[in-house]
């Protein structure tokens, strides 16, 4: 073990993999240390760590954002927008003052993400980069993300996975507050050894048929330091739902966050239908926005807005339950 006044590191064995643990105090080190080859960055550890035993990932060094100074902090701007660092723990972010009353859809959803331990421990930035869940991925079972030239899934267990957008990969990203953010239109800081960028949320999660490595484009050398919310996206009516097969402890089946700004605008995304938080078509959130919605226009807005879904053998049920929360989000959003 090294001890320093920058830095702290040692070597640590995860089953029959080794690693190096690197602690960062600050921006420029964790650049530095993730610009080694093998680096990956780390938040709370609950999706990294369990990553590494399944041997889904294999970095050489892991690098801890979370001494970063400043790095946790939750902060509102002079001009009324929300800053959140990417150290922000899911549960500071689900009880913050400010996030609770202007930004309400995000803390609901970061309020539902597993269980009280993960919410202390897990981060918004290791949230938002978590691999995903499906089976056959997670067990070493050759696929389109582990290397291979076919998706098991398609023919086998595939009723937790894509309705939209599927292919060649069908799996679904896990992330609750990824969902919040998108109906958000938030912005992803993203920081490296030459530059820091910002990304929409929109931009930051990359096609099924993307690197095998990521579901975002957050490279090798880079890490999430932080997600910006404008004040334009606070206030409003702002909801959250979250369909799960149990009532806690789990990922959601279908998800929807749904926002009416102070401006009238409305914008919904769905989690658990897609490889990314899925953002309804523009057209229906125009009509929302529009008001005086009978149940007969709801229920027609929300099979419009399914109308290109593509289900598998297996998850057609996601239809059904995406077209409840649809309609319920509508009726939430009019009054």
């Amino acid at each position: 073990m090294s001890v320093g006044a920058r830095f702290i590191s040692v070597e640590i064995r995860i089953a029959v993999h080794p690693f190096t643990y690197h602690r960062a105090l600050s921006r420029d080190d964790a650049a530095a240390q993730l610009a080694h080859d093998g680096s990956a960055p780390m938040g709370g550890g609950t999706d990294l760590l369990v990553a590494i035993e399944e041997g889904v990932t294999s970095p050489a060094r892991v690098v801890d954002l979370r001494s970063v100074r400043g790095a946790d902090e939750i902060a509102v701007g002079p001009d009324g927008s929300l800053r959140i660092g990417s150290s922000a723990r899911v549960h500071d972010v689900a009880r913050h003052p400010a996030v609770r009353g202007r930004w309400a859809a995000l803390a609901q959803a970061c309020e539902s993400v597993g269980t009280p331990a993960l919410r202390h421990m897990g981060t918004m930035g290791g949230n938002l980069c978590q691999r995903p869940r499906c089976w056959y991925f997670r067990r070493g079972v050759s696929c389109f993300k582990s290397g291979g030239d076919a998706c098991p899934a398609v023919d086998g267990e595939n009723q937790y996975l894509a309705i939209v957008n599927g292919g060649p990969c069908h799996a679904v990203h896990p992330s609750d507050p990824a969902v919040a953010l998108a109906a958000l239109e938030a912005t992803i800081e993203i920081t490296g050894a030459a530059v820091t960028r910002s990304v929409p949320i929109g931009q930051f999660f990359v096609a099924p048929g993307g690197p095998l490595d990521r579901e975002t484009v957050v490279e090798a050398g880079e890490f999430v330091s932080a997600i910006v919310l404008s004040t334009e996206s606070a206030g409003g009516v702002q909801h959250y739902h979250k369909l799960m097969q149990r009532e806690a402890w789990d990922f959601a089946l279908v998800s929807i966050a749904a926002v009416r700004r102070e401006s009238g605008a409305v914008r919904m995304a769905m989690g658990g239908v897609a490889s990314a938080p899925w953002r309804v078509n523009s057209s229906v959130e125009e009509d929302v926005a529009s008001g005086g919605l009978d149940d007969d226009s709801i229920a027609s807005l929300a099979e419009r807005a399914l109308y290109d879904v593509t289900p598998l053998s297996k998850n057609g049920y996601k239809v059904e339950l995406a077209g409840a929360l649809l309609r319920q989000a509508m009726r939430e959003l009019g009054t």
